[in-house]
């Protein structure tokens, strides 16, 4: 019996050690910073200080890998969630969703983050800075419900002068 431990042990030792070369990519992509949530919500004072502490490392090119996403299979999970992450909302991609998704994923911003769904229980264990006050919560739905702060499209003398 104890040496059938020893080699189930010593097998999951090499398991363990050969799973350390199989690299994930965590490579975060360039940002550009006029495509970001905070240059276009520029209006909505202090949302940019909740989403980088509270939802950048996940949904935003801005990802800070930790010595642990190095080690397998934590590396493994650690990058598939931030691919989820950054697949469901990028706030770095922001400019590339037209102004209704924006809308969207603003209102799905609060009803996770009000539900409590976001951040989620694990990353807040591993990071309890990230945890959201009620009014961290509160600034996230209110620029939810903010109409979209767009300068207004300028209009030529032909369309003031023919309605």
């Amino acid at each position: 019996m104890r040496r059938r431990l020893k080699q189930i042990a010593l097998v999951f030792l090499v398991l363990l050690a050969a799973a350390q070369l199989i690299r994930p990519n965590r490579a975060n992509p360039p940002i550009e910073a006029s495509r970001t949530i905070q240059a276009h919500l520029a209006w909505a004072p202090g949302l940019s200080p909740i989403l980088d502490r509270a939802c950048g490392q996940c949904h935003s090119n801005a990802t800070v890998w930790p010595w642990y996403t190095g080690i397998a299979p934590l590396s493994w999970l650690m990058v598939y969630g931030v691919n989820l992450g950054r697949k469901a909302v990028n706030y770095s991609e922001w400019a590339a969703y037209p102004p209704e998704q924006q809308r969207a994923l603003l209102v799905a911003s609060c009803q996770d983050a009000s539900s409590g769904k976001m951040p989620g229980s694990a990353y807040t264990t591993l990071y309890p800075a990230s945890r959201l006050s009620p009014q961290d919560v509160e600034t996230i739905c209110a620029a939810s419900r903010e109409p979209n702060h767009r300068p207004p499209t300028p209009v030529s003398s032909n369309e003031l002068n023919h309605p």
